[in-house]
């Protein structure tokens, strides 16, 4: 009697440890955001994501190689065209990053999850229920009031690029999800054929006069600790966190990833005011509050309707209810 008995423990321990790394890297993409301002500068932005991507490439290239070469050329097109989505995404974030606060930006770009179902429903013409809507609302009265913690003036310009780029995340995950030409590829050769069309989309930019320093010039500026800085994002916030996603979701499930994943803004929010002094004010603060309030009930609410039952007549066509799952979004 005693072995029956023991098993479910140990499913549960085990079901809590794989839960452990997945938080593991929302905690370190919540820090990416301080530890990308802490190496770049407005002059090296580019430099620092081909030096950062240019060292992640080769693990992923190496470890899906064999996926790789499955990949149809329709396969390679499609996630080339998501990879010139991916590098906007990137250039918005970075140049956005270097121009507002930590904080800022981490609960800036959580509104992906609000935005995401909001854009499927137009595409699908389908109408979310009232209280998404709400929940959307709560989320955009939190950033104003979150960007607006040191009295009332025009959002900054980082402000407004890392709305941008929650935007263009919208439109990514989207992509990937009705994309024709990449159903079938796995998610590692997607990533790396994506992260490799953003790597060249950078080169090609650093290269023209004007635009910012090169690689080499920025890594032979680089002390210890921007080094550190580096690697951090492109072992950590890259390889670790992509590693790990697709590790979890073989032993839990793709909700439960990005459920937890989706504290990324809480810990983006503590390393800002802990590490680098971020002071949002009390207006900030309610702001912070908002947005994850408004951020975690437009989730639930978008996965209620994701799980309910399609009606018997309409069994014949296309759901109407289906979000996206961001849970495997290419590494911060």
């Amino acid at each position: 009697m005693s072995a029956p008995a023991a098993r479910p423990g140990r499913a549960v321990v085990s079901g809590r440890l794989a839960d452990l790394p997945v938080l593991l890297v929302a905690v370190v993409w919540g820090s990416s955001y301080l530890a990308a301002q802490g190496v770049t500068t407005t002059d090296t932005v580019l430099a620092v994501l081909v030096l950062r991507f240019a060292v992640a490439l080769p693990v992923l290239v190496v470890a899906g190689r064999r996926g790789l070469r499955a990949l149809s050329a329709v396969q390679l097109r499609g996630a080339a065209l998501l990879g010139l989505v991916l590098a906007g995404i990137f250039l918005l974030e970075t140049y956005g990053l270097v121009r507002t606060s930590a904080t800022n930006a981490g609960l800036i770009i959580s509104l992906t999850m609000v935005f995401t179902p909001l854009a499927e429903s137009r595409v699908r013409r389908t109408r979310l229920p009232g209280s998404f809507l709400a929940a959307a609302g709560l989320s955009v009265a939190g950033v104003v009031l979150l960007t607006q913690g040191a009295g009332f003036t025009a959002p900054s310009g980082g402000d407004l690029l890392m709305l941008g780029a929650a935007v263009a995340r919208t439109v990514h995950v989207l992509a990937m999800a009705r994309m024709e030409s990449v159903r079938g590829a796995d998610a590692l050769s997607l990533t790396t054929v994506q992260l490799g069309s953003a790597v060249v989309v950078f080169a090609l930019l650093v290269a023209v006069p004007g635009t910012g320093a090169s690689p080499w010039a920025a890594a032979s500026a680089f002390d210890g600790g921007d080094w550190l800085g580096l690697v951090h994002l492109a072992v950590f916030c890259t390889l670790f966190a992509f590693f790990v996603q697709m590790w979890a979701v073989r032993r839990t499930s793709p909700s439960r990833v990005s459920l937890l994943l989706g504290t990324e803004p809480v810990w983006a929010a503590a390393v800002g005011i802990a590490l680098a002094g971020d002071r949002p004010g009390w207006p900030g603060y309610v702001g912070a509050v908002l947005v994850l309030a408004g951020t975690a009930w437009g989730r639930s609410v978008a996965d209620r309707e994701r799980r309910a039952p399609v009606p018997p007549a309409q069994t014949t066509r296309t759901p109407r209810r289906q979000t996206p799952d961001t849970s495997g979004t290419p590494g911060r």
